[in-house]
């Protein structure tokens, strides 16, 4: 029997922005620089942060999960987020969503532990440059200055009103990470570039 599924090719959330962000990036000459990181694959896993199963899937991931609240954990191209006492997001390459799940499942064995595909929820913008902090300053409550936000920490909180999950990258320069709900991803994309016009 033929396969008669219809294929169609993969729509980031950001598709349609995608130009007037890289318009703005060249416009600020260097201030800024705005882009999505589409299809990220991110997972939601919720484990005893005490039990077996936590040092089973760090060593399953080569990542021990964080355990300090709101801070990041970075090897090669998996990053683990905390979000709660038992709750982490993991954050790979695209695709790798059912990969990452096996081991994570398998790693658990018979210990509870709770995975769930969170992919397809959310998108990922990019926001750098000298003036990155600033910009995100507009409209999130918290202090972002490196002394209290500096690179490895994150936060669930607000940005322009869009409930969102920021992370200040580790690497020197490499700005923050917005992960923002596709259904909110245009709005917050057109706030980002409106309050990003000081800069261009």
């Amino acid at each position: 029997m033929a396969d008669t599924a219809l294929t169609v090719p993969l729509r980031s959330p950001l598709a349609q922005v995608a130009d007037r962000l890289a318009a703005a990036t060249r416009s600020s000459g260097g201030a800024i620089r705005l882009a999505e990181l589409p299809f990220l694959a991110q997972l939601n896993v919720r484990l005893d942060a005490k039990g077996a199963a936590a040092a089973a899937v760090g060593l399953a991931l080569d990542l021990q999960l964080p355990l300090q609240p709101n801070t990041v954990v970075r090897a090669g191209e998996l990053t683990a987020l905390w979000l709660g006492p038992d709750e982490w997001l993991l954050v790979g390459p695209p695709g790798s969503e059912r990969e990452l799940e096996s081991r994570v499942r398998e790693a658990a064995g018979d210990e509870h532990v709770s995975v769930t595909d969170v992919s397809a929820q959310r998108t990922t913008l990019l926001v750098t440059g000298p003036r990155a902090q600033n910009l995100l300053a507009h409209g999130c409550p918290l202090d972002l200055h490196p002394r209290a936000f500096g690179s490895g920490r994150c936060a669930q909180t607000t940005l322009g009103r869009t409930q969102v999950v920021l992370v200040a990258r580790d690497e020197p320069r490499a700005g923050f990470w917005v992960l923002v709900r596709s259904t909110f991803a245009g709005y917050l994309a057109d706030w980002l570039l409106d309050a990003a016009t000081e800069y261009l």
